[in-house]
């Protein structure tokens, strides 16, 4: 075994011309400079993916509000249906299907003589508890009341 110092050292040739020589590498080189790139990438890309997941939930309230929206219609046009009728309708809905993605639901349920209205407003439930981002949820569906029309006699 040959001690280090015993070993042939490589041979420096100096730079040739038009050739810089080489500089020393600095103090640390590109040491850690992934570790600083996660510790900026990894946060961002966690906040794209729970606003990924802030508008799919604010999606999915909107698709209950919908469907408590016909459903509380589909109840009050009814022939002897009533508003209240289809509020009540509606509140069995939202404790059913919406209990925990629309916050803070209210339902309004106008029928008159020919149309039913039911509005649906909410807010989505948040995953991010980010000052400013409540998305507001409202849905509007109008049908025609049902009613006996007696038939006219021609002529």
């Amino acid at each position: 075994m040959t001690s280090p110092a015993s070993r042939p050292r490589a041979r420096r040739t100096p730079p040739g011309p038009g050739r810089a020589p080489r500089r020393a590498r600095a103090w640390g080189g590109d040491r850690g400079a992934g570790s600083a790139e996660l510790v900026i990438a990894v946060p961002l890309l966690m906040l794209l993916i729970l606003l990924i997941v802030q508008f799919a939930v604010w999606a999915h309230a909107s698709s209950v509000a919908q469907a408590t929206a016909e459903e509380a219609l589909a109840a009050a046009r009814v022939q002897g249906g009533t508003a209240a009728a289809g509020q009540q309708r509606a509140q069995q809905v939202i404790s059913q299907i919406g209990g925990t993605v629309l916050i803070s639901p209210r339902v309004s349920v106008t029928r008159t003589a020919t149309t039913v209205t039911v509005t649906v407003t909410a807010t989505a439930q948040e995953v991010l508890p980010v000052p400013g981002l409540s998305l507001p949820v409202s849905i509007t569906v109008t049908g025609p009341a049902e009613r006996f029309v007696p038939a006219t006699a021609p002529g």
